[in-house]
């Protein structure tokens, strides 16, 4: 992935949401959405020269490297625009046991049934291991 889009214009449209792009995150081999996470113009490019997935923290106002804590990274694939230019698909490889800071696979593990939010599959690891405390 590295290197993939030297000297190809980028033109994306990163106006519409004051300089942020949304990000959806996919398992390259089974397809499942693992998270939603926001890119800028620095973040997609460091995405692409490193091959790692790094966003822009909302929150935190700052570039993170997904994994920097837990060392579960995400290895890009292949990265895909929509016909406006305004979101991102990122195929990854995920390193580690999950992709969500609350412990599971996917930041998509709870399920509407009923009219309530529901935990519909079990945790992969630990957080309070992984990040010392629970998020």
């Amino acid at each position: 992935m590295a290197g993939f889009f030297v000297g190809i214009r980028m033109d994306l449209d990163f106006f519409k949401l004051d300089g942020l792009i949304p990000a959806v995150v996919q398992d390259h081999r089974s397809g499942r959405v693992l998270m939603v996470g926001y890119m800028n113009s620095e973040a997609l490019r460091r995405t692409v020269e490193t091959g790692f997935a790094t966003f822009y923290s909302r929150s935190r106002q700052k570039l993170w490297l997904k994994g920097e804590t837990s060392g579960h990274r995400l290895i890009v694939k292949e990265i895909s625009t929509d016909c406006d230019k305004d979101a991102l698909l990122l195929r990854v490889e995920p390193q580690g046991p999950g992709v969500c800071h609350n412990g599971y696979e996917s930041c998509f593990y709870r399920r509407l049934e009923n009219g309530q939010w529901v935990e519909s599959e079990p945790r992969t690891y630990d957080p309070a291991a992984v990040y010392g405390s629970q998020p």
